[in-house]
């Protein structure tokens, strides 16, 4: 039963045990790449798999050249090269494996950081050098905070899901 008892919270397994596994194995298995894929993008797993499949790489394969690529924008390239996984998708898998270098590409705390005049274009980055500079002022904007940038992705989601809440009552 506990093993079905960790699924329940998926996030905490996602930053505890499979950002572990990651370091160590320096790689990550089938199942811990796919429950990141779901975590962030359910409705695009079966796309994903398929692509994979088609590539004639693993996801072992994959992760482990990510692993051995020391240029952020080259783990980037090398995720988003699989038709299915955008930079939405592929900063969550590094987000997971990287919680300190990179953070979720999420239209929430987009908006959120909109709203706070911390980026000055509407639309979310669809390029690698712009994800990169979103990250960066998540980590400054983190750093007033005094947040570590995973938390300040937390708290910037939840902010904007609060606001979107008490819109929707008024």
């Amino acid at each position: 039963m506990k093993k079905y008892l960790k699924e329940y919270d998926l996030e905490k397994q996602l930053f505890g045990e499979i950002n572990r596994n990651f370091k160590k194995n320096k790689t990550l298995s089938d199942e811990e790449f796919f429950k990141i894929i779901i975590w962030k993008s359910n409705r695009a797993k079966g796309k994903v798999l398929a692509e994979i499949k088609k590539s004639n790489k693993s996801v072992k394969q994959i992760m482990r050249d990510v692993y051995n690529t020391k240029a952020l924008d080259g783990k980037i390239k090398i995720l988003t090269r699989i038709k299915g996984i955008g930079l939405s998708i592929a900063s969550a898998i590094l987000t997971v494996c990287y919680p300190n270098k990179f953070t979720i590409l999420d239209y929430r705390v987009w908006n959120i950081l909109l709203k706070d005049k911390k980026v000055k274009y509407k639309n979310l980055p669809t390029l690698t050098l712009k994800y990169l500079d979103y990250v960066n002022i998540c980590k400054n904007y983190a750093k007033k905070l005094k947040l570590s940038l995973r938390d300040f992705d937390r708290v910037m989601w939840g902010r904007s899901f609060y606001e979107d809440l008490k819109k929707f009552l008024k």
